[in-house]
């Protein structure tokens, strides 16, 4: 925000003093550990929540009762009813909120779906998402997380909603703990695959694990009647090296989400800001971020039950 010059960063709310005075102190800008009075301020217009997980409904609520933009991390609230509720108050406040699902914003991965539109690869027949983190975060993020569905996973069913163009009609999931078993206690999972069918019969496979000892590992693949299309991991330097001691040796994958989706980030930020220069409507919505988490739930009952589960439309609103 504060390297934007069609905004000025007014203000940083942190609960960590001497976190929001390092940032305030490099930006410009005043620093606060009263997350609700940097909401409160006259001269704020917008805000980004970037905040704890089960933070994020009271203060997109406030927000949003001010009369202020929100742009709001995902998901809404762990919990699915107090989501729903949400966001039909947003809606009838005619709340100005987008919700940060930053992958439809990577340059790559928009290039990805214009090929689709394009016709490239003909019908999508399959649509297959590896994600992957490098290490497993802290005890304490998984507590506030809301579990691996709602928290990691809910970015692939956003971005396999992106890339499908339909909704998902029908979920299989499978879930385990093979990298710590001692998230039963939380309880959460580590690693997780999800099977998803859409009405006219395209599919889509999206395989989750919270430690790949290699890097950040994200690729997408799409399938379609004339063709297929990758978008591969991103590397710090396109170079390969061969020698006597190793063949076709590439640099190691880039670190995490924060150096893989940069430039995401940075054109999320743009669409959101055009979208209030400009009156329109937000790219994404808080309607988005609700059916992303009741698929999130439905891969939870699957697990519950051990079967498919149908996504039902009505469920969804």
């Amino acid at each position: 925000m504060a390297g934007n010059p069609r905004a000025e960063l007014v203000v940083v709310a942190d609960p960590f003093a001497e976190a929001a005075g390092a940032l305030a102190e490099r930006y410009k800008c005043d620093p606060s550990t009263d997350c609700e009075a940097a909401i409160d301020r006259e001269d704020v217009d917008a805000i980004i929540i970037g905040t704890p997980t089960d933070t994020h409904l009271d203060y997109l609520l406030r927000a949003v009762g001010k009369g202020k933009a929100v742009m709001c991390e995902k998901p809404v609230d762990r919990d699915i009813a107090r989501s729903r509720a949400a966001v039909e108050e947003i809606e009838r406040l005619s709340g100005r909120v987008m919700m940060a699902f930053n992958r439809r914003f990577d340059p790559t991965s928009r290039e990805f779906r214009a090929a689709i539109d394009a016709g490239e690869i003909g019908e999508i027949r399959q649509v297959i998402i590896t994600s992957r983190d490098p290490e497993l975060p802290p005890e304490d993020y998984l507590r506030h997380s809301g579990g691996i569905f709602r928290d990691m996973v809910i970015h692939d069913f956003d971005f396999a909603r992106f890339l499908l163009g339909e909704e998902p009609v029908e979920i299989m999931a499978m879930a385990g703990r093979l990298v710590d078993p001692g998230l039963e206690k939380i309880p959460d999972f580590d690693t997780v695959m999800v099977q998803m069918r859409t009405a006219s019969g395209k599919q889509c496979h999206i395989n989750c694990c919270r430690s790949a000892v290699y890097g950040y590992d994200q690729r997408f693949e799409a399938f379609g009647s004339v063709g297929m299309l990758l978008q591969d991991n991103l590397r710090p330097t396109t170079i390969r090296r061969w020698n006597s001691t190793q063949t076709d040796a590439r640099e190691p994958l880039l670190n995490f989400f924060l150096q893989r989706y940069q430039e995401s980030y940075q054109a999320e930020l743009e669409h959101f800001i055009s979208a209030l220069e400009a009156g329109t409507a937000m790219p994404v919505t808080v309607r988005d971020g609700l059916i992303a988490s009741w698929l999130a739930e439905c891969a939870y009952e699957s697990i519950r039950t051990g079967r498919a589960v149908r996504v039902q439309p009505s469920s969804r609103n």
